[in-house]
């Protein structure tokens, strides 16, 4: 009999957690989300627990609309740190666990991004991740001197030539690059130095970064869209992507249709982990767990509801709350429209169904139940070849990451999913995945 697959596991740790009531939960600071002690604490904990790393999304606006009106006032998704500073912060009190953020590749320029996910890489001894988005809220355009994004296409368009010029900026130094004889007065060897030179449709980057190659090679690529421009960003650079799906069988179809992309880019299937996003309710028994999905549900209110699905759907608030869920007429997030979609049709829900399917995880799926029922379930999908591992997205922060702990961990331990120790100092280690080579060595 073969032994169980080894799972990579991540948590997210945006606002106070996953669920919209979060914040009123009893055990929650409603200040945490602006308090570095909350963050140190997370950060400390999954490392103890040996995950692979956290992960800080980031908007660069505030996308909580009052729509309908009353929903903003009852919102913890506002007050928000800038993940850069945080995660450098952060390094200095965790040694192994990976650091992961959003970057948008819509309002930044490259070489401020190779800069900073670089520093933080040798800050951390290695541990750096950069999330590969998008920007899609009209909100940020304002923010950044526009009065709407640029078209669909042309932001994927832009972020594809992004990338590249970014892991071209951070192969601008070999690894033998730094000398540091001071005997011969030699700090650095120029013949390793490797200027970019890139002219593009989108950007003119000449280089070479001011940053020397990064412990892990380059920090880890992770991307969490869905879209099919995004799906060819992720198979030729990402080396972790997020994904969210409801069942098994999308799961896998996604699975399998990201990585059968990836040889015509030169990269084997394993060097990139796909792990869906989880939130999880968990109680000694099931009647236990239930009752805390319960109880968290019982304070969103329907304005705050219906702001959920806002970005997919537009205003929902003149249409029957109990009634079917209408077509998005003008979708702002079109891979997520599409799959809410099709759940609401698939399960005949109602407009308040389909977003009590969203406020407990923002629309990551979510498990009820005990501590078996939830290996049982993350079994299925790892031996179904539907998940590498998973992304843990919390209801409520830190509980439900003490909860998981205590509960879930050793359940996954002891059918051999997990490890207990860390593989190396770095989050390409300890996600197994190869160093990158620098393109100009030979």
């Amino acid at each position: 009999m073969s032994s169980p697959k080894q799972i990579g596991l991540g948590l997210s740790m945006r606002y106070l957690g996953y669920h919209a009531a979060a914040w009123r939960h009893p055990s929650a600071d409603p200040d945490a989300a602006s308090k570095l002690s909350h963050y140190a604490y997370i950060a400390q904990t999954a490392e103890k627990a040996k995950l692979d790393m956290v992960f800080l999304a980031d908007g660069i606006g505030l996308r909580t609309r009052d729509t309908p009106p009353g929903a903003l006032q009852r919102s913890h998704q506002t007050f928000e740190l800038e993940p850069i500073t945080l995660l450098s912060a952060l390094s200095s009190v965790t040694s192994h666990i990976g650091l992961v953020s959003t970057a948008s590749t819509t309002y930044n320029e490259p070489f401020h991004i190779a800069r900073k996910f670089a520093s933080l890489d040798h800050l951390s001894g290695g541990r750096a991740g950069w999330n590969i988005v998008t920007s899609w809220s009209e909100i940020e355009a304002r923010n950044f001197n526009r009065e709407k994004h640029m078209d669909y296409d042309t932001r994927y368009e832009r972020a594809a030539e992004f990338v590249e010029v970014v892991k071209g900026l951070w192969d601008s130094w070999e690894d033998e690059a730094a000398v540091f004889d001071k005997a011969s007065g030699m700090m650095l060897d120029p013949s390793k130095m490797h200027t970019l030179f890139h002219k593009g449709k989108h950007f003119q980057v000449e280089g070479p970064l001011t940053i020397k190659r990064t412990p892990q090679g380059r920090p880890v690529l992770v991307q969490a869209g869905a879209a099919q421009q995004g799906m060819e960003i992720a198979a030729q650079s990402a080396d972790v992507v997020y994904s969210s799906h409801f069942d098994v069988a999308s799961s896998k179809a996604y699975y399998e249709d990201l990585k059968g992309r990836m040889a015509k880019y030169g990269r084997a299937p394993d060097s990139l982990k796909i792990m869906p996003g989880l939130t999880l309710f968990i109680g000694r028994t099931r009647a236990e767990a239930q009752a805390q999905f319960d109880q968290l549900n019982e304070l969103v209110a329907p304005e705050l509801g219906l702001s959920y699905l806002y970005q997919q759907f537009g205003d929902l608030s003149g249409h029957d709350i109990d009634g079917p869920v209408p077509e998005p007429p003008d979708p702002r997030m079109k891979s997520a429209a599409n799959k809410l979609l099709a759940l609401a049709r698939r399960d005949n829900l109602t407009i308040r169904q389909l977003y009590a399917t969203i406020t407990p995880g923002f629309g990551v799926r979510c498990l009820v139940g005990t501590a078996k029922d939830i290996v049982d379930d993350m079994q299925e999908w790892v031996e179904a070849g539907a998940a590498d591992g998973f992304n843990l997205c919390p209801p409520v922060l830190p509980l439900g990451l003490d909860q998981f702990v205590e509960l879930v961990l050793p359940e996954l331990r002891a059918r051999g999913m997990f490890r207990t120790e860390y593989a190396g100092p770095t989050l390409r280690e300890n996600l197994g995945l190869a160093m990158p080579r620098n393109r100009h060595t030979d």
